[in-house]
Parts: C-alpha cells; structure tokens; sequence
C-alpha cells in the first residue's frame, strides 16, 4: 500500500473514529432504527423490510471494525511510545506529545529508535553492573 494511501486511510478512519463516537451520531442511529420500526406496518412486516436493517447494520459494523482497528492500533504504538520514552528519562521530550497523530511508518521508525535506545541503554547498565 503506498504512503498516500495509508496517511488518507489514517485520516478518515480517525475521522470516522471521531463521528462514531459522537452523541449526536447515536441520536441519528436511535432515529434511523425508531424510523425503519416504526415503518413496520406500512410494509406488513415483510421480508425485504427486515433485509433492508440486518443488510444495512451488517454492512456499517464491517466497515466499523476495519476502521476503528485501524484508530485503535495506531493509538496503541503512540501510548507505547510515550511510555518508552518515560522509561528511557527522568523527563519525557516535548516531541512525544501529540504523536498519536502520526502516520504507522512515523511511529514505526520512532519505536525503532527507541528500541535501540534501550538496548545501548541495557549495554551500559550491565557493563557497570559487572
């Protein structure tokens, strides 16, 4: 997948993250469901009328998973990060703040550097020790 593509990707399942979790977006899902029940009677409570909600919320939770996975993984390596960072100094740089806001490449390479961070860390730690 190019870059272009996962920083767009990343941006609308933030975005879509954000709405979903929104009150305003559950009133409109309580209307939508109140509205198709509702119209219940006017279509004799056929088939087709109960397709069209078990099609329609089959349809959004499927694509809900792939997008909130997508805001909870990314969220996940930006907190892991930070606490690195924490672990590593006595005080956390200012540059960890806001990071959850990268793109996956940005947070792998920080995740990297940090790794080996700690390792040179761990080399000097135990040569003391001995």
């Amino acid at each position: 997948m190019s870059k272009n593509t996962s920083n767009f990707f990343s941006k609308f399942a933030t975005s879509v993250a954000d709405l979903s979790g929104k009150p305003a977006t559950f009133v409109i899902a309580v209307v939508l469901v109140v509205a198709w029940a509702v119209s219940g009677p006017f279509f004799g409570y056929s088939e087709t009328w109960q397709l069209v909600i078990n099609t329609s919320t089959t349809i959004v939770t499927f694509l809900m998973v792939f997008v909130l996975q997508n805001s909870q993984n990314r969220d996940g390596k930006a907190l892991q990060a930070k606490l690195d960072e924490l672990i590593l100094t006595s005080q956390a740089q200012n540059k960890f703040v806001g990071i959850e806001k990268l793109d996956e490449q940005q947070l792998r390479e920080m995740s990297r550097k940090l790794a080996e961070k700690a390792e040179c860390i761990e080399d000097v730690a135990d040569q003391k020790a001995s």
